[in-house]
């Protein structure tokens, strides 16, 4: 504590120095959506006499910016929203809040091409998207339910894992190298009923961005990408209730005042109803069996002052899968606890205590009951300062702790056997980090850092160490909270934005990234059961090393963005599995492991159309991901299981009228790489299967349609409401889920395929309400 007071009145004496040298004043404040009070992330200040000068607001709506004195029109502006200007007589540092309106489809044509929308082209960031809540909330998916992870799936370099599912992979990445984050904090299995919906209700989110890769100094952990979701604040100014009925699941969401303009809180909380089908069946397996998820999303917060602020967040969601016979529980919970602090009008604080727990609960019954548990839990603190140093010039630091516990298996029964617990784990993850981004010259900008990353894996418990073969060689017996080993790491990363014009931009990048989370599964894109394990004195930080290089261009006074980026990533300390290996319920499951080598490369490209009656994007990614393991394939480099050539995805949106807006998407991929049998023998009058090299073969290729489309109810007083309808998987494609083969029934000598696939076409509607 004492270090970080040094650190912050150093900085302090800084601002003093630099305002007194360079006679200028600081103008800073937050902009908020004039109907709610949310603030708003990302929207910009700009000063009409003063060429190229502004800044965006950060994560909380807070912006900073310094001015020689003078007199000013500053502009507060954001996509969707009024701009707003107001005169400043600037002869000393001012503190001015700006409330937006959101624009109506009458003023769109008029207001939106007369402000500068080149922010993917000025930005530093590469590989950096975002997604707006409007767009998610148009674009069709499975079941009718507005879905983050599976719209995000159709931007390129992402790629979803399988049919319907909500995991995704990012620049050849499994899906555990995806770092998702809500509220700060981390969210292990972002699905719900197997993948078919995700955790997030779009009800309750108010920003989204992605990484790929090249994230910020401040994020850490995963290797291919940061997923950062933020829930709203609730809305400060009124109370409102909006919710909507669906054919297999309804959501409503209560938001308001708890004191007007100084405290708000939002809830917001959805349930699947299929169960409830199920018990009007006859068949009493039918109608026992448990099918449903519910969540729920809570958010309060309160201004305390002009320079500090709290927000209280939580999320807690379930599913419940099973017959009387079997049954699987699982679910997440997260609590984020932040305070936001100004210690000056250039050096912004935010002080976070995070929660995070994930568990699934397996019963079994028969004569006797038996339940197996497993979860992570994480307890965390985050410190982060953000000092504005000047224009386009500012500098991030902090730091982050992190305490991980792992239950592997814990088991009860009623029964005469009696199985022991798995071992639980224990580990501490510790960051620092440094970033500084400013404008070098007119035309050049760079955004660099250094995270420094710390990882103990910590008893109490046994350690083993194996050899190749995967036998106990040695054991270590560890007390409690006694570190077993500590591996740190260095993570540099650094992007260029060289300009060209207002128009265009050419963008480099070089980042690393370490993980010491892995997670053990057999399947691509991951089951409710899967089991993440920590590093350990066998098993070694998984790092990534990642180049890349874009070209963005903007056409028509920025209503089309193009871009197409070059990327190469080499991947350490890789996992796979020994032929045959047992990852379940094994307290030795660290001997099934193997490590090798990745890489990844690839292009992008993406092309958006931004305004207008009809807008949308293409995006398309050709890409190459493969492994190299010594005990795989002779040593040779193989296709990995998420490896895809191509990747497409063509969406488009329609506003036909004040009434109607319609949507399509269309998506192509490659088929995944798997391992097909190339013979067989029998023993014993049971055919065992004889497999070609690791990969080597492919599944059919993937493609689908889906319609949608949304009709807006005529608004009275303030009731609104509209019904969405849309078509998943229109024509009906055989998409394959699994492929398995078989002896025929026939002829034992002859071997049949067998595809399984899961949809094709479901049609759905739902009835959304707001007053």
């Amino acid at each position: 504590m004492k270090s970080s007071k040094i650190i912050i009145l150093f900085l302090l004496l800084l601002i003093t120095l630099y305002t007194q040298a360079q006679e200028s004043y600081t103008i800073s404040g937050y902009i908020t959506d004039d109907k709610s009070g949310e603030s708003l992330i990302g929207a910009t200040i700009i000063i009409e006499e003063l060429s190229g000068k502004g800044t965006v607001t950060n994560t909380y709506g807070f912006y900073s910016i310094t001015l020689p004195s003078g007199n000013y029109h500053v502009v507060a502006q954001f996509i969707g929203y009024e701009s707003n200007k107001k005169l400043v007589n600037l002869n000393k540092s001012l503190k001015i809040d700006f409330s937006l309106k959101e624009e109506t489809k009458e003023l769109e044509e008029a207001v939106i091409t007369s402000r500068a929308r080149n922010e993917n082209v000025i930005q530093t960031q590469t590989g950096m998207q975002k997604l707006s809540v409007n767009e998610i909330k148009s674009i069709p998916v499975l079941f009718g339910e507005k879905d983050i992870l599976k719209t995000i799936q159709l931007l390129p370099g992402v790629k979803s894992t399988g049919e319907g599912s909500s995991g995704f992979n990012v620049r050849g990445g499994a899906s555990d190298q995806n770092l998702i984050l809500l509220d700060e904090s981390t969210v292990y299995n972002a699905s719900h009923l197997m993948g078919f919906f995700s955790v997030f209700n779009s009800d309750a989110v108010k920003d989204m961005s992605i990484y790929k890769g090249n994230e910020p100094a401040e994020y850490g952990g995963r290797l291919s990408s940061v997923l950062d979701i933020i829930t709203k604040d609730g809305n400060s100014k009124e109370y409102s209730i909006s919710g909507g009925l669906g054919l297999i699941s309804s959501r409503l969401t209560f938001e308001g005042p708890l004191i007007k303009d100084k405290s708000s809180f939002i809830v917001s909380a959805r349930r699947t109803y299929l169960d409830l089908f199920l018990r009007l069946s006859s068949d009493d397996d039918i109608n026992s069996t448990k099918l449903y998820f519910y969540d729920i999303n809570a958010k309060t917060n309160y201004k305390i002052n002009d320079k500090n602020r709290i927000f209280l967040s939580g999320y807690f969601g379930q599913d419940a899968m099973g017959m009387s016979s079997f049954g699987i529980d699982w679910g997440n919970g997260t609590g984020t606890f932040r305070w936001n602090h100004l210690f000056s009008n250039r050096l912004f604080s935010n002080t976070s205590l995070i929660f995070s727990n994930y568990y699934y609960k397996i019963n079994i019954k028969s004569d006797e009951e038996m339940n197996i548990i497993s979860r992570i839990q994480d307890y965390g603190v985050k410190q982060s300062y953000q000092f504005f140093m000047g224009n386009n010039n500012y500098i991030k630091f902090g730091f982050s702790s992190i305490y991980h516990r792992i239950v592997p298996g814990a088991i009860t029964s009623t029964g005469d056997v009696q199985l022991d617990d798995l071992t639980n784990k224990y580990s501490l993850e510790n960051s620092i980090y440094f970033s500084h981004k400013q404008k070098i010259f007119e035309r050049l900008s760079v955004e660099y850092g250094l995270r420094f990353s710390s990882f103990s894996p910590l008893g109490p418990g046994n350690f083993y160490t194996y050899d190749e073969e995967g036998n106990t060689i040695d054991t270590a017996k560890y007390s409690s909270n006694e570190v077993v080993t500590t591996y740190n790491n260095l993570e540099p990363r650094v992007t260029f934005n060289f300009t060209l014009n207002k128009e265009s931009s050419i963008k480099a990048a070089y980042a690393r990234n370490v993980q010491n989370l892995h997670l053990l599964s057999n399947s691509t894109s991951g089951n409710s059961t899967d089991l993440w394990i920590p590093s350990s004195n066998n098993v070694k930080p998984e790092i990534a090393d990642q180049f890349s290089l874009g070209y963005y261009r903007n056409f028509g006074k920025n209503v089309y963005e193009f871009s197409v980026e070059m990327y190469y990533k080499d991947m350490q300390n890789q996992i796979d599995y020994k032929n045959g290996a047992e990852l379940n319920y094994n307290e030795n499951v660290e001997s099934q492991i193997l490590f090798g080598y990745g890489r990844a490369y690839g292009t992008e490209f993406y092309i958006k159309k931004k305004q207008g009656k009809f807008n949308g994007w293409i995006s398309y990614t050709l890409s190459r991901t493969e492994r190299k393991f010594d005990e795989i394939n002779n040593g040779d480099f193989y296709p990995a299981r998420q490896d895809r050539t191509h990747d497409i995805s063509i969406v488009g949106m329609y506003d036909l009228n004040k009434k109607w807006t319609f949507s399509a998407t269309w998506v192509y991929n490659t088929g995944n790489a798997v391992t097909y049998p190339n013979g067989k023998y029998e023993i014993d009058g049971k055919t065992i299967m004889l497999y070609s090299e690791r990969n080597a073969e492919r599944m059919p290729a993937y493609h689908r349609l889906d319609l949608g489309a949304t009709r807006e109810s005529k608004k009275k007083d303030r009731f609104e409401s509209s019904w969405s309808f849309s078509v998943y998987n229109y024509y009906s494609r055989d998409n394959a889920y699994t492929i398995t083969f078989r002896d025929s029934e026939t002829n034992s000598d002859r071997t049949e395929v067998v595809l399984t696939s899961l949809f094709k076409f479901i049609p759905s509607v739902t009835y959304n309400f707001k007053f």
